[in-house]
């Protein structure tokens, strides 16, 4: 301390103006040197050192400052208008990655009632083509010896059958087979929405994350931790009367 006040005044206004000129000192920087002492608090607030500032960090926003407002005071107001600018910024950011967000998810239900219904006009075409081959079956079976009994049955299910067997067989088959080529479009268009939307959480989270808010704590969890602060300030107060 005592070679800090052998230094002189204009020193010290040189070891600064270098610090902020030469050095790429930021406002952080000159307000830890502002609390350090006295001396270098008075010294920092000096409007040299400020109205540098401001023309570096607010080049677009270069005026003489009023007759009553010094090169700080102007600082502190331009910065708090720009850190409100940035406040709004990110929030429309935040607002247009949740709708990003939501319109995946729409896509990502749509995807999937297209699915669903595919794999049912699948899963029917299966079911029909699967009876009609029976059919062709028992029309073949009535050309050979049966016992009666089971040629009436064969005989019943081939004249219920209103659609020529063979021709409807061809167009289920078809069918199936366009079905199965929709499956796999409407499968990849899903995976791919589901690697989207992902992704676009994951940007959310990011935009989202403070380090100094735990987004992660329940509500229980954050009541656990405020019984557990007032137990140990009690505790602490305890310990004091005592």
């Amino acid at each position: 301390m005592s070679s800090q006040n052998e230094l002189p005044d204009e020193l010290w206004r040189k070891i600064l103006e270098i610090g902020t000129k030469a050095s790429n000192f930021t406002y952080k920087d000159l307000c830890c040197v502002s609390i350090s002492c006295r001396r270098l608090h008075r010294l920092s607030d000096e409007g040299s050192l400020w109205s540098y500032l401001l023309s570096v960090d607010f080049p677009n926003q270069i005026s003489s400052p009023p007759s009553s407002s010094s090169p700080k005071s102007l600082y502190k107001i331009r910065f708090e208008r720009e850190r409100e600018r940035k406040l709004l910024a990110h929030k429309r950011a935040v607002l247009r990655k949740e709708s990003q967000v939501s319109e995946h998810l729409r896509k990502l239900r749509k995807f999937e009632v297209r699915l669903r219904d595919e794999r049912e006009k699948l899963k029917s075409a299966v079911s029909e083509l699967s009876n009609l081959h029976k059919v062709r079956q028992a029309s073949v079976a009535l050309n050979v010896w049966q016992p009666e009994v089971v040629r009436g049955r064969q005989k019943q299910m081939v004249e219920q059958c209103v659609v020529p067997v063979e021709s409807r067989v061809r167009a289920l088959e078809m069918e199936v087979k366009l079905c199965n080529q929709q499956l796999k479009v409407f499968d990849k268009a899903y995976r791919d929405e589901k690697q989207r939307l992902d992704t676009a959480k994951e940007g959310l989270k990011s935009m989202k994350y403070h380090p100094l808010r735990d987004y992660n704590l329940t509500s229980n969890e954050s009541h656990e931790n405020q019984k557990k602060r007032k137990k140990l300030k009690t505790c602490i107060n305890c310990k004091i009367l005592v």
